[in-house]
């Protein structure tokens, strides 16, 4: 008997600014291999041979995420902060035309705030912080969504950038965990959203004066949310204006 062949990898391209590791000594002791070195390699730990990582970074030629970079991408993760104004706007509508058209999109932590988040949302995606090296508990509200699997309840982290509500999205499609913090505060830490074919979660654990992406629990959630986010339907080119289907030609009027 002939075993069938293995199903290709998943294609994951691992995109941040990559400037606080330049600028910040404490960053750049925390992390080494850049942030989405850290980030890349909990993927590659958790989904081993399942998935291909690539990493990309803003000061590569049109960002990294060249149209040929994602026509190879299934599912792109986004970590930015400091610098969400540098990202040409040609390279956020390419990547806004690659999510609708079924590729995968995580975006983390401060990525709320980037532009191609606020795109996708609609919305100012703004929300409340304070940075007092607080404790985390993310608490899993949706055990049976895959993105929560083998996490611990609630999932902590002891020091993190507290983020609050009101946070200004849309109603998420799914809540899978909702973060607590010592002042009191809640936040809805990670959220599921479909936009046309694609797939997005957000995630907001992982400031960049901690060592958040080092923790072998939030790896897994991004390792989690990697396989999740995968196409599940062939990519296309979504469909931009109104086509003609004939129906008005059997009585109906033209709109």
């Amino acid at each position: 008997m002939t075993s069938s062949p293995s199903p290709a990898p998943l294609r994951v391209t691992v995109w941040s600014e990559g400037r606080h590791e330049q600028r910040d000594a404490n960053v750049a002791e925390l992390y080494p291999e850049g942030m989405h070195g850290a980030m890349a390699d909990g993927i590659t730990q958790h989904l081993g041979d399942r998935a291909r990582v690539r990493t990309a970074t803003l000061d590569e030629p049109e960002h990294g995420l060249t149209e040929a970079v994602l026509e190879d991408t299934d599912v792109l993760t986004w970590w930015g902060h400091m610098s969400h104004d540098d990202v040409a706007d040609a390279v956020v509508d390419r990547v806004q035309r690659h999510v609708l058209g079924g590729m995968g999109l995580i975006v983390l932590h401060s990525g709320h705030w980037s532009k191609i988040f606020r795109k996708l949302m609609g919305t100012t995606c703004t929300l409340r912080w304070r940075n007092e090296r607080d404790r985390e508990l993310v608490w899993t509200v949706n055990p049976a969504h895959p993105i929560a699997a083998g996490v611990p309840h609630p999932l902590i982290i002891e020091e993190q950038e507290m983020y609050g509500e009101f946070f200004d999205i849309p109603e998420p499609d799914e809540l899978v965990f909702l973060s607590s913090f010592s002042g009191g505060e809640v936040f809805r830490s990670g959220c599921v959203f479909h936009r046309g074919k694609g797939r997005i979660f957000y995630f907001s654990p992982g400031d960049q004066d901690y060592p958040v992406y080092h923790h072998p629990d939030v790896r897994r959630v991004l390792a989690n949310a990697v396989a999740w986010a995968a196409p599940s339907l062939p990519r296309a080119e979504p469909a931009i204006g109104r086509y003609d289907t004939g129906w008005f030609e059997n009585g109906g009027d033209r709109a």
